[in-house]
């Protein structure tokens, strides 16, 4: 049982952002802090910012919003940073976008600082980011020219508290955090008056099953529909990671990339994607067909595939025999570069740490974690008491492992109660099969090992839609990792992408 469940947490997207995310290191605070005097806080500044040479003026909102439960209870300080175009007199016809991390048990400041809003950290990227002072900037590529943009921070991050009779528990698992966030968007529309604008729903990582929940819980218990869902290095299915098997078939193909970026694979190809249509093949035919028979592979068969592995990991032939021709994310993090000396990043493979006991079998460490987390969470911070004025006693939690009594709860209502993997693609297709208008962009990195592209596309693979809907999923892909925002040249083609998706559903 222990096992599965370490299997299962390979595929968190944001144990994650441990997702350079998670496991950041910040002060504990109680539950309740000065601010949980159940009273909503609110600093509202003015800014302005040029995009795409068009200067616009907007109005920040940083705070909380008592978020109520169906009997109309106080249950939660819920916090949020809302970003608004002044001057948008219909808002009709200007596009609200909700965002929000992952986890479970981030706060948003990653996207929030990385791709998103108005400013940015700057990091030096797929390298060590030197210590302070940070440079943070206008952000050229936010979404803000064409939508409004509420970053969530879900209870236990950001100023997110329970409050009145609830407690962490009752936020703090798959469908309780469904259910709050969804409440909290409801909410946020009525006292915003934005019930008629286009709705987008952007989650990365764990925010990706929570999207899936959440636009099927909008549509089924508030009537409440969104115009499109973009999925950033999603996971909805945490089962692939509990079949040995298939988690070897759909992580190849990833490894492949890495190796093709340190120069590891013999007569290299010129084009990287032609070259993983290849490895896809191989690894959902040939590589599948030999991981199935199991004991029964021959010598003769198990040398073929070791020598083909072989051209297509960067790995050598003795290792991949030692491995049975099967090696996990942690193991390849470690064996890639150890001649080097350096191991590589979960993340974001391209970036490289020390390997402090050479002799280790599996990557302990996250090296993207380690060299870009201090410069996100040191800006965030002098942003939001600095520019967005917030008051400096209000404790804003990066993430919420260090409260007390953090733990999730990973059954889901519509899975089958025996497992303990949850899968939310079964609220995505019913979301999608009630309202077929429902647009899916899904953003990829190519050197991700926390979230793999084809263990993704495997995903909505295996959806199940109707073939009337299927079309409905757009698939993008970049060339870099889990936070593929964090390369320039992602982060535009993150954009460019992104506006080009919400402006063809708000017209």
């Amino acid at each position: 049982m222990k096992k599965k469940i370490i299997l299962l947490i390979n595929c968190l997207a944001v144990f994650l952002l441990g997702y350079a995310q998670q496991t950041v290191n910040t002060a504990s605070s109680p539950v309740l802090d000065s601010i949980a005097e159940t009273k909503p806080d609110e600093s509202v500044t003015k800014h302005t910012i040029k995009i795409d040479g068009k200067l616009i003026n907007y109005t920040a909102t940083a705070g909380t919003m008592i978020l109520k439960n169906e009997k109309g209870e106080s249950v939660a300080l819920f916090g949020f940073i809302a970003y608004t175009k002044e001057g948008e007199t219909d808002l009709a016809k200007r596009p609200v976008t909700f965002a929000y991390n992952g986890g479970p048990g981030s706060s948003s400041m990653w996207l929030h600082m990385g791709a998103l809003g108005p400013r940015r950290v700057v990091i030096n990227d797929a390298n060590l980011t030197p210590a302070p002072p940070y440079v943070v900037q206008d952000n050229e590529y936010s979404l803000l020219d064409v939508t409004d943009l509420v970053m969530v921070d879900p209870v236990g991050t950001g100023l997110s508290r329970p409050i009145g009779k609830a407690i962490g528990k009752d936020f703090w698992g798959v469908d309780q955090d469904i259910k709050s966030v969804s409440q909290f968007i409801t909410q946020y529309v009525t006292q915003y008056d934005r019930w008629n604008s286009p709705k987008y729903l952007l989650g990365e990582s764990y925010g990706t099953p929570r999207t899936a929940g959440i636009v099927d819980y909008l549509q089924g218990n508030v009537s409440m529909q969104v115009n499109g869902v973009i999925l950033v290095s999603s996971c909805l299915d945490y089962n692939l990671d509990s079949h040995e098997d298939i988690s070897n078939v759909v992580y190849l193909p990833t490894y492949a990339a890495i190796a093709f970026y340190y120069n590891k694979i013999p007569n290299r190809p010129a084009d990287l994607e032609t070259f993983l249509k290849e490895v896809r093949t191989y690894a959902g035919n040939e590589y599948a067909a030999a991981l199935f028979k199991g004991d029964r592979l021959s010598e003769s068969e198990k040398l073929q595939e070791m020598a083909k592995l072989a051209a297509y990991t960067g790995l050598n032939k003795d290792y991949l025999d030692k491995a049975n021709l099967r090696v996990s994310p942690s193991q390849f993090r470690q064996e890639l570069l150890r001649e080097d000396r350096q191991m590589i990043g979960r993340y974001d493979a391209r970036f490289k740490g020390i390997i402090p006991d050479l002799l280790a079998e599996n990557a302990e460490d996250d090296p993207q974690s380690s060299q870009i987390s201090p410069a996100f969470v040191s800006s965030f911070m002098n942003y939001f008491y600095g520019d967005l004025k917030v008051n400096k006693t209000h404790v804003y939690n990066v993430n919420a492992y260090h409260t007390e009594g953090f733990s999730w709860e990973w059954k889901h209502a519509k899975n089958d109660q025996e497992s303990e993997a949850m899968d939310t693609r079964v609220d995505l297709k019913e979301a999608m099969s009630k309202n077929p208008n429902l647009k899916i962009l899904v953003f990829n990195g190519y050197y991700d090992l926390a979230t793999p592209f084809f263990a993704t596309e495997y995903t909505f693979d295996h959806l199940g839609l109707d073939k009337k809907i299927q079309n409905n999923i757009t698939m993008k892909y970049f060339p870099a990792g889990h936070m593929m925002y964090v390369n320039p040249g992602s982060l535009k083609a993150f954009k460019e992408n992104a506006a080009a998706f919400i402006l063809s559903m708000s017209k």
